[in-house]
């Protein structure tokens, strides 16, 4: 069983970390964030596409991976 679970663990981890690398940044560096970062960071865009659905998976990875985590530290421990 516990290898069962760290191998959902390694496959939630690169999963996590390849969505991750796949996200725009939020702005292009210093320069948009002397000129314009705070006008994207606090506007009121929603995200679409693709965008949405790499933020709704990372939610998801990320959780995941914090629960896996936690049940694999049981295992292990105990």
């Amino acid at each position: 069983m516990t290898i069962f679970l760290k191998i959902l663990l390694v496959i939630f981890s690169i999963g996590l970390i390849s969505i991750v690398l796949l996200q725009k940044g939020k702005s292009a560096g210093l320069s948009g964030a002397i000129s314009g970062g705070a006008e994207h960071l606090f506007g009121k865009q929603k995200a679409r596409g693709l965008e949405l659905f790499l933020q709704r998976a990372t939610v998801a990875l990320a959780a995941g991976f914090f629960i896996l985590s936690m049940v694999v530290a049981y295992f292990v421990k105990g």
